[in-house]
């Protein structure tokens, strides 16, 4: 009888804890909501949902499951986000728990550890080298002294267009502006001219290229946790060959400026500054041999930071310029509003300069209606360092955070007519004030807070008198010239790249040609 009681004792104690429990898992779960997500399948995850280009795989998911959607990417948990309201809640009121990034394995091998300000984990090290971006490298003062070198570079740029324009030669936009914008970095970091053949800064810009394909294309290491040790697509293999391979030749620059600073040093019997103007690898190594600098920086960490530069730099300032000139070629009435304004403004007697830019706001509509159109990064990429809650819904830690600029950018709640280009809710309307720099969440083509891209100043620079020097010298042919229309569509991939080439005819405008 005994025994009886003591097994009913124990039933009633093990189905009150299973009540328990269920009660317990039930709050959880109340308490711990992930948010909305699509049918998941084993092992791929949400793999089987995607399309080639993400942005708008993103963008479709959004508008079936709503703003902020959970996925996974093979193992890996991820949360989108595609509304301005839910960008501000994770970037602004929860921007500590988000202001680190992912770790990919061929960037971090590529970046020397993650050293560079992109990728490098938030905390002090980051935060000195955002410091030392912000201030010196691409710092109002350096781009000061380093603005005649954009200037060199554009009228060379120009000088090529006008000889084409002479023999009716039709250009390859993309490629033209892809090698000013190289020339640009490469002088402004390094002193050389990418496009003269035989160079060490021609080598590095096709490594960077290559270097710059391989962090982008898709690696199983990165996704599925039974893949980390291995190479199942040959990825480590070609990144430690692209290391390598830029490690020596930006090695034996460094080298190579190092003597000439030790060289001036010894002949001036000082620190070897000079009064000419630096360019950012003279700064880097300046930081570097300074005892009393906040944080040492090695080696690694000038690599990376060169790196950095021209992996965030050059591809983006090219694609955002052609997708502008394509909008403007597709637009011929808002071309003609641009020429006006620049002619007014600047006259026909000189080129447009940079300082022209701030009395030019059709341009400036221009450019920031580019931007919201075709974000030069399309997908702002974040990961969780906490446990947060997002509105009703719970985000663990070690989540992947993917905020969908260019949906943002289309949506018709804060914007009239998104899919239209139309510079002028810009001009004159509550939109005129809105800026690139993060404020606005449904306007963040930058990014926002503490990761906002560094070297935003120095991309505007290029992007806005680029556009107003090609606008004022030249008109742009496409086909016969009668009515034709450029194809918007975007290529496959994660950046934002046009599927075809904007290939024209540039047609100098007479009277300026004694100013090229």
């Amino acid at each position: 009888m005994g025994d009886l009681v003591d097994y009913s004792i124990l039933f009633l104690i093990l189905v009150t804890s299973i009540f328990l429990l269920r009660s317990l898992l039930s709050i959880t779960g109340r308490t711990r909501r992930l948010p909305p997500s699509p049918l998941r399948l084993p092992i791929i995850g949400h793999l089987h949902l995607f399309g080639p280009i993400p942005h708008q795989t993103f963008h479709k998911l959004s508008t079936i499951y709503g703003p902020l959607i959970h996925i996974y990417i093979g193992s890996v948990p991820c949360v989108i986000a595609s509304s301005a309201e839910v960008a501000k809640e994770l970037l602004k009121t929860n921007e500590l728990t988000f202001s680190s990034r992912p770790q990919y394995a061929a960037a971090h091998y590529l970046t020397y550890g993650s050293s560079d300000v992109g990728l490098a984990p938030y905390g002090p090290y980051w935060k000195f080298m955002k410091k030392l971006f912000m201030s010196e490298l691409l710092g109002r003062r350096t781009l000061e002294q380093l603005q005649h070198v954009r200037h060199e570079e554009l009228h060379r740029f120009l000088q090529t267009w006008l000889v084409k324009s002479n023999g009716k030669g039709l250009v390859d936009v993309h490629v033209d502006l892809k090698r000013l914008v190289n020339n640009v970095i490469t002088r402004m970091t390094m002193s050389r001219r990418c496009s003269e053949s035989g160079n060490e800064a021609e080598e590095i810009t096709e490594l960077v290229e290559d270097a710059t394909e391989l962090t982008r294309k898709f690696n199983l290491s990165d996704y599925f946790w039974f893949c980390k040790n291995l190479d199942l697509q040959g990825f480590r293999k070609r990144v430690e060959e692209a290391h390598a391979k830029y490690d020596r030749m930006i090695e034996k620059i460094i080298k190579e400026r190092e003597e000439d600073r030790k060289s001036k040093k010894d002949e001036t019997h000082g620190d070897g500054s000079g009064h000419e103007a630096k360019d950012i690898l003279h700064i880097l190594l300046g930081i570097a041999e300074d005892d009393g600098a906040e944080i040492r920086l090695t080696r690694e960490s000038i690599k990376a930071s060169i790196l950095d530069i021209f992996q965030a730099g050059t591809e983006t300032t090219a694609n955002t310029i052609e997708w502008a000139l394509a909008e403007l070629i597709n637009n011929q009435q808002i071309f003609e509003k641009a020429r006006e304004e620049i002619d007014k403004v600047v006259g026909k007697s000189r080129l447009v300069e940079e300082s022209d830019i701030p009395n030019l706001p059709y341009l400036q509509g221009i450019v920031k209606e580019t931007l919201r159109l075709h974000p030069a990064g399309p997908i702002i990429l974040r990961e969780s360092s906490e446990d947060c809650t997002i509105g009703d819904y719970y985000i663990p830690a070690k989540t992947r955070l993917f905020v969908n600029v260019w949906a943002i950018g289309r949506d018709p709640k804060h914007w009239e007519n998104p899919l239209e280009f139309n510079p002028d809710r810009f001009i004159g309307s509550g939109q005129s004030k809105l800026d690139v720099r993060g404020q606005h969440f449904h306007f963040i083509p930058f990014g926002s807070g503490r990761r906002r891209c560094p070297g935003t100043t120095l991309a505007l620079q290029v992007v806005q008198t680029t556009l107003a020097a090609i606008i004022q010298c030249f008109e742009l042919k496409i086909g016969d010239g009668t009515n034709m229309k450029i194809d918007m569509t975007e290529a496959a991939g994660i950046s934002l790249s046009r599927a075809y080439p904007l290939n024209c005819v540039p047609v100098s405008r007479q009277h300026l040609i004694p100013l090229l």
